[in-house]
């Protein structure tokens, strides 16, 4: 079990304003061309190596690591949940992306990391950015991490970090999977791709979640949604090459790969169903 966060000095403050907000305007300015720098071994290794002080509890020696690729931590308070997060952040801005693209990460500051939800995709996967806010706010203990450029703004497939294995959001997803601490990771896709249904339900490359997955699946269908089980039979986007899910299954770590489409993440009703349903993992996965 991960230990209690000690005492300490606190983050730099910023403004409170709703974590949705937030991530909006960070992520309002992604397009496909641009913005996107691989980092180099050091820079990726130096980022998770602050991220593993951050969720051992020391924030302090998590700044001064994070300060010296000129990432920010900062302690942002959501002003519809009220719960407090530490939010790792490029410092060349506190809004808007940077030329850099490396991603933010939220980190709830009043119980230990017991989950994580994963973004690889926002703007490209339209709203799933908001979604991962939205589940990110549902279940104590829980990581948000979220990449910081569209899939295409890197040369080569340089951004498309669910198929990477050498960006920063790889290497955060695998601090966790290496914690055992069990993940969703968010898409979405064109109704067209995949006509009646509504979700795709995934373990990935590994078996670990299979009983997560069931949960997950039947609360979707408790409200009505049409969804295809990966784990049980043959579907569409199954995600079975996604870099995070063979990482995880290496290490025998839960993880789940979510499909959603676009009806469902066009409007705050469809947003909030999915939440609703993940968060009925995330809440049992809190309390672990």
């Amino acid at each position: 079990m991960p230990p209690a966060r000690p005492a300490g000095p606190a983050p730099q403050r910023s403004a409170d304003i709703g974590l949705e907000q937030r991530i909006a305007r960070f992520t309002a300015g992604f397009g496909e061309h641009g913005g996107y720098r691989a980092p180099t071994d050091q820079e990726r290794l130096a980022f998770v190596r602050a991220f593993a002080h951050l969720l051992d509890g020391d924030e302090e020696a998590a700044r001064t690591g994070f300060a010296q690729i000129d990432f920010t931590l900062r302690t942002v308070t959501d002003a519809t949940g009220g719960r407090r997060y530490a939010e790792v952040a490029d410092g060349v801005s506190e809004s808007g992306h940077t030329s850099r693209g490396w991603g933010r990460i939220y980190v709830d500051l009043d119980r230990p990391a017991r989950w994580s939800v994963q973004v690889p995709h926002p703007v490209a996967d339209s709203r799933t950015e908001l979604l991962g806010a939205r589940v990110l706010r549902g279940a104590p203990g829980g990581v948000l991490v979220l990449a910081g450029a569209h899939r295409d703004a890197g040369e080569n497939g340089a951004a498309d970090v669910a198929h990477r294995d050498d960006s920063v959001f790889h290497g955060v997803v695998e601090e966790l999977a290496r914690r055992n601490l069990p993940g969703v990771q968010l898409h979405g896709f064109a109704d067209e791709s995949f006509r009646g249904r509504d979700a795709v339900v995934s373990t990935g490359a590994g078996d670990s979640a299979l009983a997560d997955a069931e949960q997950l699946t039947a609360a979707l269908r408790r409200d009505g949604l049409e969804v295809c089980t990966a784990y049980s039979a043959r579907c569409k986007l199954a995600g079975r090459e996604n870099e995070q899910g063979r990482t995880a299954a290496d290490r025998q770590s839960r993880f789940l790969h979510v499909e959603l489409n676009k009806t469902l993440r066009g409007d705050d009703r469809g947003l909030d169903r999915a939440a609703a349903a993940i968060t009925t993992l995330t809440d049992r996965w809190s309390r672990r």
